[in-house]
C-alpha cells in the first residue's frame, strides 16, 4: 500500500501533433512529433517531446519526457510572487501576476501550462514568435527562472516573510 500512496497523479495535455517527414534514397519516412504538457495542478508542471511511426507512441514518449523534465512552479495566493518573462529563441513570454477573481489570461499554450501547473489567477502576453513549441518552451523558462520564498529569504538574509514582500 506504501508504494501506491507514493504514486502522483498527473493530468496530461496535448499541446501540438505535428507529421514530420526525412527524405532518404528510397522516398520518405513519415513520423509524428507531439508535445504534451503534464502537471498536476498543484505546482509541478513539465514540457515533453516525442517522436515516433505512429501519434499514440509519440504521445507517450512525449509523457516520459515531460514527466522526467518537471520543474516547481512558486505560487502565492494562487497566484505568481513577482513578474517575469520567459525566453526561447525568438519567443518572449510576459508573465505578471493577478488579483484573486481574475483567472488564467492567456492563450494556446501557455493557457495550459498555467493551468496544469496550478496557477489560478495569471496575467500572460505572448510577444514576437507564434510558434506553439517555443512558447510553451519560453514559458516553462520563465517559470523556471522564478525563485521560491525561501530562496529570496536566505539571499536577502530576512527571517521573517512579512518583510520580503515590501
Amino acid at each position: 500500500m506504501s508504494e501506491l500512496e507514493n504514486i502522483e497523479l498527473f493530468e496530461e495535455e496535448v499541446i501540438s501533433i505535428r507529421r514530420v517527414t526525412k527524405v532518404v534514397k528510397g522516398g520518405k519516412n513519415l513520423r509524428f512529433s507531439a508535445a504534451v504538457v503534464v502537471g498536476d495542478k498543484n505546482g509541478k508542471v513539465g514540457l515533453g517531446m516525442g517522436k515516433a511511426r505512429e501519434v499514440p507512441l509519440a504521445i507517450k514518449k512525449a509523457v516520459a519526457d515531460a514527466k522526467k523534465k518537471m520543474i516547481t512552479i512558486p505560487i502565492r495566493n494562487n497566484t505568481l510572487p513577482y513578474y517575469s518573462i520567459g525566453k526561447f529563441g525568438a519567443a518572449r513570454v510576459v508573465i505578471r501576476p493577478a488579483s484573486e477573481g481574475t483567472g488564467v489570461i492567456a492563450g494556446g499554450a501557455v493557457r495550459v501550462i498555467m493551468e496544469l501547473g496550478g496557477v489560478r489567477n495569471v496575467l500572460t502576453k505572448s510577444l514576437k514568435s507564434k510558434n506553439i513549441l517555443t512558447v510553451a518552451q519560453a514559458t516553462i523558462n520563465g517559470l523556471k527562472s522564478m525563485n521560491n520564498l525561501g530562496d529570496i529569504m536566505g539571499k536577502r538574509d530576512i527571517k521573517e516573510e512579512n518583510d520580503l514582500w515590501q
